[in-house]
């Protein structure tokens, strides 16, 4: 079996920061978005929230 090394695509999400407390539906449940999570929208529409610290560690603004 040969092992290979691959790098994950680059993918263009959309994202808002929350004011409030709310609750998501993603596709693992519903879940708990606190104050200041981002709130990310997927390729395919899913919805999932993120830690800020996270968040930056990962994505990066795109600019138009």
């Amino acid at each position: 079996m040969e092992v290979k090394k691959y790098r994950k695509k680059p993918v263009v999400i959309t994202a808002y920061k929350t004011d409030k407390e709310i609750y998501i539906e993603t596709l693992e449940g519903i879940l708990k978005a606190n104050v200041g999570d981002y709130i990310i929208t997927g390729v395919n529409g899913e919805q999932y929230p993120c830690k800020p610290d996270i968040f930056h560690k990962t994505y990066e603004e795109v600019e138009d």
